[in-house]
């Protein structure tokens, strides 16, 4: 992970990780929580095994956890919505991307930090906070991390439905793709099943132009990415200057059309290039506004989420997320006080 992936901020070290009320900082102190896990036994179903690794190991540690598994799209949400600080120390995702997002978008209590055990396909997120995927190193997180502070996107649609997300909303070429992903191949296969909708989208590639609007500035792009977090698609970088905690979301105009500049775009990604191109915009934003032809898909946080038009600015309430204590030490800002 990038060491200031959360932004090298000394008043955030000074004012002390974990601040929050209830003893919820890091510790030795902290063994023992009330832990909600949900679990999305879809996603990364060959992976299952790492749950329960983590689980032994929180189990070890005094852990009280509560298991719920999701049987639908939906589930996670309600049961996130359900959680109340008063029952449980923190709530545990243990999916992939999408899984996390129905939780945050379910989480009525913004009390109770949310914490990850990464069992997707990408597992954005976990890479954005620094978090790797060995059973020791998740429980160490879950148990002991610090809760960091992070500013969420909001997206709404014409109807009015809002949706939050961490990392990132995607529309042209990579909301397309995600809307051809086959989910049968994608639990069998994992990221194989993206490759094959990305190279069915480039055959069937048509140019499209949106109109996208910036903090009142009018701009044209073939796609749009707008970001909260740095990473994309794994650890591919799109917004190298945004931080979760920041305030901030980071456009990525991509100025050409044509199934040639696609390419150009992905092989600059892979290289770790894409930002340097000069036909790449990348603009620090509050407000975006983007419209488009009819029915166009909008990808959030990885899944299909909605059609355009739509308005993406940042949530008046924060996250509270469990992070790596090496997050914190490398600039991770603690989370303010919250009254029981």
């Amino acid at each position: 992970m990038s060491p200031n992936t959360f932004g090298s901020t000394e008043a955030a070290l000074e004012s002390g990780v974990g601040a929050a009320a209830g003893g919820d900082g890091a510790g030795a102190g902290n063994w023992g929580r009330r832990l909600l896990v949900i679990h999305n036994p879809v996603a990364g179903w060959r992976r299952r095994h790492r749950l329960w690794a983590v689980i032994e190991r929180l189990e070890h540690r005094g852990c009280l956890v509560d298991l719920r598994e999701t049987t639908r799209r939906g589930d996670a949400e309600a049961f996130a919505s359900a959680a109340l600080a008063d029952d449980y120390d923190r709530m545990v995702v243990a999916g992939g991307d999408g899984t996390i997002n129905e939780a945050i978008n379910g989480l009525a209590d913004r009390r109770l930090p949310l914490a990850v055990v990464p069992l997707g396909t990408a597992n954005v997120l976990a890479a954005e906070i620094g978090l790797g995927v060995h059973s020791s190193g998740v429980a160490r997180a879950i148990a002991d991390g610090p809760a960091a502070t992070v500013a969420l996107g909001r997206i709404r649609g014409r109807s009015g439905r809002m949706r939050r997300f961490s990392m990132m909303a995607g529309i042209g070429f990579d909301a397309h793709v995600v809307a051809r992903v086959d989910p049968v191949l994608k639990r069998w296969t994992g990221k194989l099943a993206y490759v094959v909708a990305s190279l069915l989208q480039l055959r069937d590639h048509k140019d499209q132009v949106y109109e996208v609007t910036v903090d009142g500035r009018r701009y044209r792009a073939a796609s749009v990415i707008v970001a909260k977090g740095h990473f994309y698609g794994g650890k591919f970088v799109v917004a190298p200057d945004a931080r979760l905690h920041e305030p901030y979301l980071h456009v990525c105009l991509f100025g050409r059309a044509g199934r040639w500049a696609v390419i150009r775009y992905a092989l600059a990604l892979f290289a770790g290039q894409l930002h340097r191109l000069p036909d790449i915009t990348l603009i620090r934003a509050h407000k975006v506004e983007i419209d488009g032809p009819a029915g166009e898909p909008v990808q959030v946080d990885g899944d299909l989420d909605g059609e355009l038009p739509v308005v993406i600015d940042i949530d008046d309430r924060v996250l509270r997320l469990a992070v790596p204590a090496g997050a914190a030490r490398r600039g991770a800002r603690a989370a303010p006080a919250v009254a029981s």
